[in-house]
């Protein structure tokens, strides 16, 4: 199986293509969200995921749809998991 690269956090989406290209500012962003400027850097920086808060603010500022975001965000986060090393998981079916 090839090996896909792992989908790009939608905070770097938000981060590069929506506020660079809006010529905003994080604090501005912040703002007009209603949120703190601190909680934006934290989702632009991906330290923290798009919630569906968030993602319903994105959308509600005309910036695509909330379940757009959170898609990317759930890709983002099974495409993490799926690389991560975790205990051998046995079927729920197998009664052997």
């Amino acid at each position: 199986m090839a090996m896909m690269k792992n989908p790009v956090h939608p905070g770097e989406i938000l981060r590069e293509d929506v506020l660079a290209h809006l010529g905003l500012t994080v604090s501005e962003a912040a703002s007009r969200l209603g949120i703190s400027r601190v909680a934006l850097s934290r989702v632009l920086h991906g330290h923290a995921g798009i919630s569906p808060n968030l993602a319903v603010r994105l959308e509600e500022a005309g910036v695509g749809t909330a379940r757009a975001w959170l898609a990317m965000q759930a890709a983002h986060d099974l495409a993490n998991e799926r690389a991560a090393a975790r205990p051998k998981v046995r079927r729920l079916d197998d009664v052997a």
